[in-house]
């Protein structure tokens, strides 16, 4: 029998899903997995200690498993009572897991079932954050992909002009200070995906122009681009030159003069150099090597070599975007060196042998090789907090500098 789990649980393996939790105020995610998935979730409950916590786990018993009972009868059940106690959720993702998978229960065909049950009140979707992708930032590019289909057509909403749509989710002070200088730069409409509601939901056409605002949504961009949707080509927002250059290019689109986009960027863009600055002479010609965890890696290391003067001597990625990321390699390659080695996939073992042989001063890695690399004197990193912190825009260019200065910092306390 497929029981619910407490509401206050989070799935590990779902990372992506805690900004969104966050994002869209009332949405609920519903995951469908086994006892070890509801065992696992626990470990990341801690980053929800202030917000109100709308995950519940729908835990597939060994009958279910082995196809014992009706797992769609339990789960349509188990959707019941949740919206039962949460009469405020207007939009609920089913969001599949190993054990859902491997059992090839369709959550697609549950969601559009529940769906039609449902309507109009509550908007019932679903996606895969099960452990088998590639990276755990892959449940957000997947939750918002399942967004897309069911935003609705620009046609319908009497859209006639251009509007711009900044994808992925952001902190919602990060929003606001981007759609600030937006609005001074006179871009408009500016939209968000996701929305800080469910029913908020952004148009989509032809007319769509989008800035991406995380590297990781390969599969969103996909369904906005088969929507008819048009991104602008542009770095990500991290520290002044990338926040600059992502504002430019919806500048340029929009017609905008420089003498407007100057006036406009110029005393936040300082503000970040000068902060900036301050840690510049604690990181620059400290060595940096990147392993594939989260593809934040090419954006970040940008930053840290053109802006912090660290020098990055592999920057390692699970998937590199061609079309995404060509201004950031160009970037990192812009060096007399020819920039760092670019590694592509996970091949840990390999990946070892090359950073020791490198000794770099710093590697940025997951959870499961910080440890190991701590022991052996090697400071590290941890891929996942920079997922978790505001760093995109320029009033976050000096947390992101200072992210990667705390652990010298602390290293030199630690020293007797």
């Amino acid at each position: 029998m497929i029981k619910q789990r407490g509401q206050h649980e989070v799935f590990c393996g779902l990372t992506g899903i805690i900004w969104l939790h966050r994002k869209i105020q009332d949405a609920f995610f519903l995951i469908v997995g086994s006892r070890t998935c509801a065992h696992l979730i626990q470990s990341a409950a801690g980053v929800m200690i202030f917000a109100e916590p709308r995950f519940a786990t729908a835990v597939m018993e060994e009958g279910d498993l082995a196809g014992m009972k009706d797992a769609n009868e339990e789960l349509d059940r188990v959707v019941g009572q949740v919206l039962a106690r949460r009469p405020d959720v207007k939009m609920l993702f089913l969001v599949g897991s190993c054990p859902s998978e491997v059992i090839k229960l369709d959550l697609s065909k549950a969601a559009e079932r529940l769906s039609k049950q449902y309507a109009p009140d509550v908007r019932i979707l679903n996606y895969s954050g099960s452990g088998i992708e590639t990276t755990f930032t892959q449940g957000e590019d997947n939750c918002l992909a399942a967004m897309v289909p069911d935003l609705p057509a620009q046609e319908l909403a009497g859209t006639q002009q251009d509007e711009l749509l900044v994808v992925g989710c952001l902190a919602d002070i990060v929003e606001d200070q981007l759609k600030r200088t937006l609005d001074a730069l006179g871009v408009a409409p500016v939209r968000f995906l996701p929305p800080r509601s469910a029913e908020d939901r952004p148009p989509v056409g032809p007319n769509t122009k989008y800035l991406l605002a995380q590297p990781f949504l390969g599969e969103t961009a996909k369904a906005l681009e088969d929507r008819g949707a048009t991104r602008l080509d542009a770095p990500f927002p991290l520290g002044a030159e990338g926040t600059t250059a992502w504002l430019q290019a919806a500048a340029d689109h929009w017609g905008v003069d420089a003498d407007t986009f100057e006036t406009a960027v110029a005393p936040a863009r300082k503000r970040a150099r000068t902060a900036v600055a301050h840690y510049r002479d604690q990181l620059a010609g400290q060595r940096i090597f990147f392993f594939p965890d989260s593809q934040l890696e090419l954006p970040l290391a940008r930053f840290l070599a053109r802006e912090c003067g660290m020098v990055p001597v592999e920057v390692g990625t699970p998937y590199l975007h061609g079309q995404h990321m060509a201004r950031e390699v160009a970037w990192l390659r812009a060096g007399d060196n020819g920039g760092p080695r670019l590694s592509e996939g996970q091949d840990v073992e390999k990946q070892l042998d090359r950073c020791y042989a490198d000794g770099p001063d710093m590697v940025v890695c997951g959870l499961g090789l910080a440890n190991p690399l701590e022991a052996q004197g090697i400071t590290t990193k941890w891929s996942i907090e920079l997922l978790f912190t505001p760093i995109q825009g320029y009033e976050q260019a000096k947390d992101l500098a200072e992210l990667f200065a705390r652990p010298f910092d602390r290293k030199t306390r630690l020293k007797v």
